[in-house]
């Protein structure tokens, strides 16, 4: 019987441990994009190391030594490199969740993971590589490259120079997610108000890119506010949608998608146009897009949200807004992740306080 004390669990069961973590993500309620992400640390990471281990065997020294190889070994799924402090830290997590969970089943008395030594915050932080940005002007260079027509024969409203024009667009505006932003719907657009309401996002499970309510930062209500001039955008996108229906006719299967999948190059066994786009194969148009534009390598889809959030705190824009129409929990939290010291937002503070305290009459 393994003693509690140094790490070790009390089991009446001689089940393995990777029968039991096969059980427990079997009866897991969480979004099934958690469970995307999860599936392949247990294939590839947890089982291969602790999957033959009865469950009453599995100590704290086991679970340290999987994270020390993990986090050092050449990983094959990471090409060749070994995993990064924040993935081991999540497959902690989630040998840990499987763990409490046999201990509520009174299959051990002793959850191991909780005095094992994964990856510490301060750690993950440390390899977080620092985001790319785009300022204002570099934007601004950028969209007029996106809706600059190639000139080539075909070229038209609906032709592949500018197809993504508007999405593209439509996230340096407005600092969505990708999700976000393939999943609008027409519905939710409120024209005279120059608002979008966000209730669909468009995921990956698995291989397959996925319809579903918003759930993310647990927003019931999700409201960005934007200019007339990205309304004129979306009009522009509202009309080539209505050319392209016209095209495909009745193979057209409505959604009501703003950015849906739309005619170019279908396939026999792909999406049906009107139907949510592909996410993956969104993320591979904007990298021939980063490219032909020469952007930095390393610019994702997702640095245009850290772009606008950067350049509306550098151009002075007040917090609380900027941290709402990008929907963070709080101004705190995008302070804390974004704030830095502005030259000329110091000046004018002190220039302020000086006027107020009538700092210029001293003398």
């Amino acid at each position: 019987m393994a003693d509690q004390e140094s790490g070790g669990v009390i089991s009446r069961s001689d089940m393995k441990f990777g029968d039991w973590i096969d059980k427990w993500f079997a009866g897991l309620r969480v979004e099934d994009t958690t469970k995307g992400g999860y599936e392949p640390k247990i294939r590839l990471h947890i089982k291969p190391h602790l999957g033959a281990k009865k469950l009453r065997d599995v100590t704290d020294d086991d679970l340290d030594a999987l994270y020390q190889k993990l986090e050092t070994a050449p990983c094959p799924s990471n090409r060749g490199k070994p995993l990064g402090a924040k993935s081991v830290r999540h497959i902690h997590n989630i040998l840990s969740g499987a763990l409490d969970a046999a201990v509520a089943k009174k299959l051990i008395r002793f959850n191991p993971a909780a005095t094992a030594n994964p990856p510490t915050l301060r750690q993950i932080k440390a390899q977080q590589r620092k985001y790319v940005v785009l300022d204002d002007a570099e934007t601004s260079r950028f969209l007029g490259g996106i809706w600059t027509p190639c000139g080539k024969r075909g070229c038209g409203p609906m032709h592949f120079c500018t197809r993504d024009a508007p999405l593209w667009t439509t996230y340096t505006a407005t600092g969505v997610r990708r999700s976000e932003a393939l999943g609008m719907m027409w519905d939710l657009i409120h024209w005279d108000e120059c608002a979008i309401e966000l209730e669909w996002v468009v995921v990956e499970v698995g291989n397959k890119s996925v319809l579903r309510r918003l759930t993310k930062d647990g927003d019931d209500n999700a409201i960005i506010y934007v200019d007339q001039a990205l309304m004129s955008v979306l009009k522009i996108q509202q009309e080539r949608q209505e050319l392209w229906k016209e095209k495909v006719g009745e193979d057209w299967d409505d959604h009501g998608l703003v950015f849906a999948r739309d005619g170019y190059m279908l396939r026999k066994d792909g999406i049906t146009p009107g139907g949510a786009q592909d996410a993956g194969q969104v993320s591979a148009r904007w990298r021939t897009t980063r490219a032909r534009l020469e952007l930095p390598e390393r610019f994702r889809i997702h640095d245009w949200r850290h772009s606008k959030v950067t350049n509306d705190l550098d151009a002075g824009e007040n917090p609380v807004e900027v941290s709402a129409n990008v929907r963070h929990h709080s101004p705190g939290y995008t302070m804390s992740q974004y704030g830095k010291r502005r030259v000329e937002g110091a000046r004018k503070l002190a220039s302020g306080t000086a006027q107020r305290i009538g700092l210029g009459r001293i003398g």
